[in-house]
């Protein structure tokens, strides 16, 4: 090579290497996209941070290197200067960035306690509905039935004074059993309601019939006859059905509030995962790497990240859906006719009317009980007087309030439940509707989309864990779904079921709450149809029955029971006869 030549070649070198200096130093001096970090570093001072540590000039993001790198022969990699990868950001990169790893784990964790307040808000009222719904209806039932109970005690001391006082222990029974059964209890109603009228039966029995010794076996033949005998009328039958359709359409839907509340609180308090996590960060704080802290996300790249991070909270809606619709079933149980404040606040006229039923049909019942079970022998003590219990007088009748309380507890609550009917499936929507989460619709061009300022172009995703398999802002695993949230699930399944077999006026009990087919009934059973009298306590006219002594009254039980053994005694000597 001549001189020349090799002339040519140490200029051509030369330029070369000023050509890689000049491209390596252009984006630095030159590049019109450059961030500027003094605004950067007031903008993360408002947030609350300390500027200390905030770069004073740009850095470039990975992406940049690599095409700086790939352009030229890499030079002195160890330090390059103004132009470094942004000290290793996870999240925020590969982007042009005033920002590094130490801001970032600010930002990330300020994001962690923003989605946490922001679902906190967003369910806020739909919590508070249920807590205070639950609290409201529980301690309206329970004020029901303690005055009742205390209505009934002062009206049955006023009207039946000494009678009542000594058996009042019968009523405190009942009014113990419906207050267990209430809170919780495993008290089948129907059988209570048996018990307690015939625990009365054998109260009245022996008060009117004072002058003979009845034992516990006699009072246990005149059991056997109750049905036959029907001694407090209709009115047993009537209230057994309204009774116990009403405490099981109460307890069941203050149950429902309970599930309700607990579901709530449980799914509002998720914990993020780390895909959320950084999803969130990269919508909300990284474009202050990029200087465009004043944009706001996108709306459909909101949806995105919402979709994605809520993705488990989503499949809650199709049960929530089906548990709300019951619920609102029920509620047509507590303003219907057998709603459990009309049931009970007339109570203690029902009971009143079943007991002088009774007296007024005394003599005939002692007749076929004496005929059923025998005449019991005389006690040495002298006939109880007709008329032990006067009956109310019209004027002491009760009378309804034209719009009561239940009435307004039902309105309210239905209202709320309509409008929390979709809010699982709603939550993305409305985190996204929050005016510092995300940009207005409208703005499509004028927002944060992740990447720079700019319309957002992948499509929006659909809701749950199934549809976020291709979700372009959140890695969502699928194959894993929230076991907090299938729980949840699983407690609303069992809750709609409970629900739905109350407005039909069954109370079911689950063995075991992860088996919706393992119950065992109890309650009426009885379905609307079924409800065919009348709701009216107005019971037929007795039988009259003269009034008989003693005497005539023995006479006349026996000469029937010397009939049919006659009768008997023929009719074995026909037989033999006939052989």
């Amino acid at each position: 090579m001549t001189r020349i030549d090799q002339q040519i070649s140490a200029e051509l070198a030369m330029s070369a290497v000023f050509a890689v200096l000049c491209a390596l130093l252009a984006p630095v001096t030159a590049d019109p996209r450059a961030v500027n970090c003094s605004q950067v570093k007031d903008a993360f001072t408002d947030l609350g941070y300390s500027p200390a540590r905030v770069p004073t000039e740009e850095t470039a993001g990975i992406d940049s290197i690599t095409t700086l790198s790939s352009a030229y022969t890499p030079i002195n990699t160890g330090d390059r200067g103004k132009l470094s990868h942004g000290d290793d950001l996870q999240v925020c990169a590969p982007q042009r960035s005033c920002c590094n790893a130490e801001m970032e784990e600010n930002f990330v964790q300020r994001s962690s306690r923003d989605f946490e307040k922001l679902m906190d808000g967003t369910s806020e009222e739909l919590r508070d509905a249920f807590m205070t719904g639950h609290k409201r209806f529980d301690e309206f039932f329970l004020e029901l039935l303690e005055s009742t109970e205390r209505s009934l005690n002062e009206m049955f001391l006023r009207t039946y004074g000494k009678p009542y006082l000594q058996n009042a222990e019968v009523f405190q029974g009942l009014f113990a059993e419906l207050k267990r059964y209430y809170t919780g209890g495993n008290v089948n109603l129907e059988e209570m309601l048996n018990d307690f009228w015939m625990r009365l039966l054998e109260r009245m029995f022996q008060l009117l019939n004072s002058q003979y010794l009845i034992t516990d076996d006699y009072l246990e033949c005149i059991g056997k006859y109750v049905e036959e005998l029907k001694p407090f009328g209709d009115v047993p039958k009537k209230l057994k059905s309204q009774v116990t359709r009403a405490f099981i359409a109460a307890r069941t839907f203050v149950q429902g509030l309970m599930v309700g509340r607990e579901v709530a609180n449980r799914v509002s308090t998720v914990t993020m995962s780390s895909a959320c996590v950084s999803g969130f960060t990269k919508m909300l704080f990284c474009s202050y790497c990029q200087g465009l802290f004043t944009l706001k996300p996108c709306n459909n790249y909101c949806l995105n990240v919402m979709k994605g991070c809520l993705a488990n909270q989503a499949d809650l809606d199709p049960e929530w859906t089906k548990y709300i619709d019951a619920m609102l079933l029920v509620t047509e149980r507590l303003e219907g006719p057998f709603n459990i404040e009309s049931v009970m606040e007339p109570i203690d006229v029902k009971i009143s009317e079943a007991i002088m039923n009774m007296q007024e049909n005394s003599m005939q019942l002692s007749y076929q009980v004496f005929q059923g079970c025998g005449q019991p022998k005389p006690s040495g003590m002298s006939r109880s007087a007709r008329g032990v219990f006067s009956p109310y007088s019209p004027e002491e009748l009760p009378t309804a309030a034209a719009a009561t309380r239940l009435d307004r507890l039902v309105t309210d609550v239905k209202e709320k439940l309509k409008k929390f009917r979709k809010f699982w499936s709603s939550l993305p929507e409305a985190f996204c509707q929050e005016e510092h989460v995300a940009a207005a619709e409208s703005t499509e061009d004028d927002c944060w989309n992740g990447h720079k300022k700019g319309r957002y172009v992948p499509e929006v995703l659909k809701d749950g864990l199934t549809n976020q398999v291709n979700n372009p802002e959140v890695g969502v695993d699928i194959s894993r779904p929230d076991t907090l949230i299938r729980q949840q699930i699983m407690a609303l399944k069992v809750m709609t079921t409970k629900l739905k077999n109350a407005y039909d006026g069954n109370d079911i009990y689950f063995q075991d709450s992860n088996d919706e087919s393992s119950a065992s009934g109890s309650g009426c059973g009885c379905t609307e149809t079924c409800v065919t009298e009348s709701d009216s306590f107005i019971t037929d006219a007795p039988v009259q029955v003269a009034e008989k002594t003693d005497e005539t009254s023995s006479a006349s039980i026996i000469q029937p029971n010397l009939l049919l053994l006659l009768l008997v005694l023929s009719a074995l000597a026909l037989k033999e006869h006939w052989r």
